[in-house]
């Protein structure tokens, strides 16, 4: 009985090792930015409105050639390329950042 109280918690501390061995990064496709104030302020100035309008123009583009890129079988692509892209970089970035703050492995 007298060697189970040392080995006891040596277990419960070889079980917590994977939890306490984590470098503090958490999710490894979640980077971390921290632009600083020029950054943000010229990104909410100047990029933002240009990426918005980019968003609209595109939408506007891709609702114009639907029906040539539905023959041509490349609908998904063009909706990527011309709405869902300028759209995460406008809504999905953090302020100032250069990509996005979570990045979806494939």
């Amino acid at each position: 009985m007298k060697l189970f109280r040392p080995v006891v918690p040596a277990l419960l501390l070889t079980v917590a090792l994977p939890a306490v061995a984590n470098n503090g990064s958490g999710d490894p496709r979640y980077t971390i930015q921290n632009p600083p104030a020029y950054a943000m302020i010229g990104d909410l100035l100047i990029a933002r409105p240009l990426l918005l309008a980019a968003t609209v123009i595109g939408a506007g583009a891709f609702v114009v050639s639907l029906p040539f890129t539905a023959l041509g079988g490349g609908v998904g692509d063009a909706g990527k390329a011309l709405v869902v892209d300028p759209a995460k970089a406008t809504f999905v970035r953090c302020l100032g950042c250069v990509g996005e703050g979570f990045e979806q492995q494939e």
